[in-house]
This record gives structure tokens, C-alpha cells and sequence, in this order.
């Protein structure tokens, strides 16, 4: 699975609209409303990279009120069990 965060700038007025019609794309999992220089951060969740230029480019990227978009791919996911793992020196307490 191939996670992205697409930060997107909006037209101001159409904010919640935007993120509606977003969060009703496929290969979007959660989409929220944030504060600073971006309105709203989605986050996809596809299969393939080439899925991800389907989904941004050619959906998001178009629902009316959308004006810039910029994605990050990540490479790795970090959990509170994953980071309680890695740090943990065998000891039992």
C-alpha cells in the first residue's frame, strides 16, 4: 500500500464543499481541514504509484475549488507500537 499526504490550497468560499467531494474520491481515506498556509491535507491510500496520478492529477487536482496541490509520498509509517519496539532494549520492567 502506497500512502500520500496532498496538501491543497482552496478557493476560501468553497473550503467545505471541496473537502466533501474529495473525501468521496476512491483511493482517498480521510481528508481534514487544517490551519496555515494549506486549507485541507488529504491523505491517499492506493496500490501502485501509477494509481496516485489517477487519483491527484486527474480527480483531485479537478474538483471545482481546488487551486494547487503538493504531495508527499511516504516511505515508511511509524506507529506508537512500531517506535516502542525500536527503542526498547529487551528489559522487562
Amino acid at each position: 500500500m502506497i500512502t500520500a499526504f496532498v496538501l491543497i490550497q482552496t478557493d476560501a468560499s468553497r473550503i467545505p464543499e471541496c473537502a466533501q467531494e474529495i473525501s468521496e474520491l476512491e483511493g482517498i481515506s480521510e481528508v481534514y481541514s487544517v490551519t496555515g498556509e494549506w486549507d485541507l491535507i488529504a491523505i491517499a491510500r492506493v496500490n501502485r504509484h501509477e494509481d496516485l496520478a489517477d487519483v491527484i492529477a486527474d480527480r483531485l487536482s479537478k474538483v471545482d475549488g481546488v487551486e494547487s496541490t503538493t504531495t508527499h509520498i511516504a516511505f515508511r509509517s511509524y506507529s506508537k507500537h512500531d517506535l516502542d519496539a525500536a527503542f526498547s532494549l529487551g528489559f522487562e520492567g
